[in-house]
Formats: structure tokens, C-alpha cells, sequence
């Protein structure tokens, strides 16, 4: 699926002048596809991530639905929902301890004020919403920066630390071994203020060696 760069969008312009290599993956892969889900809200998307971690996906979704089904409404809970409801059966949807630990503390944190609502967290910048979340046990900066990508597309986030990221750049530029995060962010520079879109690239180049 080939580019017309010169009547692409602002992003895929930005990154095609200003990498070489970019430009090629940009010409192999397409257009910049990238939808957020700018409906959820941060204590839902958190929530989600937390059952994500250190998990395959169709797992980790699997258990998302036996959670919800825990509840009388069949939708996702409120903070106060999920602080009512017994441990032991959030356990029983298949959450380890530690991560019914972390749902627990998200909730409360989320009533106390320390995870904002959706229309505060849109109104603050990706350092400062950072900042605030990664007060919640068992929440990272990677985490976060997942919640800026994929919920609040933010278009200026490269998770450096992230294993897909860090592969598709080796795969991408020819390294022979994996590059360090610092490596990557330097590199990353030249894609300011479009790094969002250069992630979803480097991902799509891990994506690709999978399948060949």
C-alpha cells in the first residue's frame, strides 16, 4: 500500500523529510492508522492496562470480561463498585494478588482525586499526567504513556522503554543488537513533535518481521 507523501498528513510528511529510514517504512507499511479511544476514561484505561501487563493479549482480555461480568450492570465498574465488590472474586476473574492490589489503589486514588477525570486529564500536559499516575501501585511510566497513546492520542509520546519499540527500531535501522533506550530516544529527536506517530511505525516493523 504505497504513500503519496506530499499529500499526507502532517505527521507522516514531518517524519518522511526528516528520516530516510522512516520514509521507507512509512512507503512499505501505509498510512498512519493509529484510532484512539478517546471515550474511556483514565480509570477504566489504567484498569485495562494493569490486566494487560505481562500478558498476551487474548488472556489478559479474557479475564477483562470475566471481571465486568462480576457486576450487576454488565458494564465496565465505577471506582466505588470496584472497592465494594470482594477480593476474593476479582481473584476468582483471574487477577493475581498484586494486580487486585493495584485495581484497588487505582479506584481509591481515582475518588481521592489523585487519577483525574477525563476532562481534567485532557487538560494537562503528558508530563504532568505522568506524574500524577504513576502515584498508583503498579503503575509505570510505560503504562502511562500506553493511556496517552492509545487513549488521549497524544501525538508527541515514544515509549522508549518498550520492547516492540525498541525492536522494530533495530529491525528498522539494521542493528545488530537491541538498541538502549537513550539510543532510541536520541534517534528520536529528529521525529519531535510527531514521536507518536514514529512509535506506531516501529511497532508495525516488529509487527512485520513476525509474519515474514
Amino acid at each position: 500500500m504505497s504513500v503519496q507523501i506530499h499529500r499526507a498528513a502532517p505527521e507522516i510528511k514531518h517524519l518522511a523529510k526528516t528520516d530516510p529510514v522512516m520514509r521507507r517504512l512509512i512507503r512499505e507499511v501505509g498510512p498512519f492508522t493509529l484510532t484512539p479511544r478517546l471515550k474511556r476514561s483514565p480509570f477504566e484505561s489504567l484498569a485495562r492496562a494493569i490486566a494487560h501487563q505481562q500478558l498476551h493479549d487474548k488472556a489478559a482480555e479474557s479475564i477483562l470480561r470475566r471481571f465486568v461480568a462480576l457486576f450487576p450492570t454488565k458494564r465496565f465498574p465505577a471506582p466505588a463498585d470496584l472497592l465494594a465488590m470482594d477480593e476474593q472474586a476479582i481473584r476468582g476473574a483471574g487477577f493475581s494478588q498484586a494486580k487486585v492490589t493495584a485495581l484497588r489503589d487505582l479506584a481509591a486514588k481515582t475518588l481521592d482525586g489523585t487519577v483525574p477525570t477525563g476532562a481534567i486529564v485532557r487538560k494537562l500536559d503528558d508530563e504532568a499526567i505522568i506524574e500524577r499516575l504513576i502515584a498508583v501501585r503498579g503503575v509505570g511510566r510505560w503504562t502511562v504513556e500506553m493511556l496517552l497513546i492509545f487513549q488521549l492520542g497524544r501525538p508527541d509520546v515514544l515509549p522508549v522503554d518498550d520492547f516492540g519499540v525498541r525492536n522494530g527500531f533495530r529491525i528498522a535501522y539494521g542493528k545488530r543488537s537491541m538498541p538502549k533506550p537513550r539510543e532510541v530516544l536520541r534517534h528520536g529527536e529528529r521525529w519531535k513533535p510527531y514521536r507518536t506517530a514514529a512509535a506506531w511505525y516501529l511497532w508495525r516493523a516488529a509487527d512485520r518481521a513476525k509474519e515474514s
